[in-house]
């Protein structure tokens, strides 16, 4: 097991090198989290709807929120993956690029790569489905170059039938979050394995809570060659750039 990443807020001195400048310290951390938290704002008048905005790629957004899912809620991990993706652009360029969201929740993170010029799937259960969908209509309609899409997803369920490798090729897949509190880890991992070709980058932020969140990290570098590419100490969130590592089917048995 790779300890550096299971415990993602100790990095050697080497690793603190490459790390931008402004990421280093406690100080710096919480400068970049309170830049990344004052993208988020409440509206000014009540109104009848309950929604939070959030201002990214110089646009307003607006979601609704529902709180009786996880997957309904706009978590810290989600606003330091679109501060990411807005901040690197040259580096990670979105433009034309196919982007699929696992868990996208709400929406926020589809949202922005949308604005940022992707093709763009959204995909969710379907009991968060109908909030997802209505924020990015209310978002993004004639506001970006592609109009994204909102899919269902079971993870590790009918992924050939839905999303078939031999027409599917996502540049990008994104993720934020989705480790947290989830019983269904191996069919998370079927679903990463099915979706990557080898020129597939996955970009995930996650928060780190529990033990078998960590161990979920470990299992994952079997099958994928895994960098911390930004961490985030003060909010306990590493974002992660991640690739095929080589070729063939996952299963659970291979990778305990």
């Amino acid at each position: 097991m790779d300890s550096k990443l299971s415990q993602p807020k100790h990095f050697e001195s080497d690793e603190l090198s490459q790390m931008p400048e402004q990421r280093k310290g406690k100080n710096g951390d919480e400068q970049i989290v309170a830049e990344i938290m004052r993208r988020r704002f409440s509206p000014s008048l009540i109104t009848t709807q309950a929604w939070e905005g959030f201002h990214f790629v110089g646009q307003e957004i607006k979601i609704t929120e529902a709180t009786d899912s996880y997957g309904a809620v706009v978590w810290p991990s989600a606003l330091v993956l679109c501060h990411f993706l807005e901040m690197n652009v040259n580096s990670y360029n979105m433009v034309d690029k196919n982007v699929i969201e696992i868990g996208a929740g709400t929406g926020l993170v589809s949202i922005v790569a949308s604005f940022l010029g992707a093709h763009v799937t959204a995909t969710d259960l379907p009991e968060v489905l109908g909030n997802l969908q209505y924020n990015i209509c209310r978002n993004t309609k004639m506001r970006c170059k592609h109009q994204p899409q909102v899919k269902e997803l079971f993870w590790g369920v009918d992924l050939e039938k839905k999303f078939p490798r031999s027409l599917c090729h996502f540049h990008y897949i994104l993720a934020a979050d989705v480790v947290y509190h989830h019983p269904y880890l191996d069919e998370l991992l079927l679903t990463f394995d099915h979706l990557c070709k080898e020129d597939t980058v996955i970009i995930w932020a996650m928060r780190f809570r529990l033990e078998k969140e960590n161990q979920f990290v470990d299992r994952f570098q079997k099958l994928f060659d895994l960098e911390a590419i930004s961490d985030f100490p003060s909010l306990n969130i590493t974002l992660f750039k991640a690739k095929r590592r080589h070729r063939g089917k996952w299963s659970p048995v291979t990778a305990s």
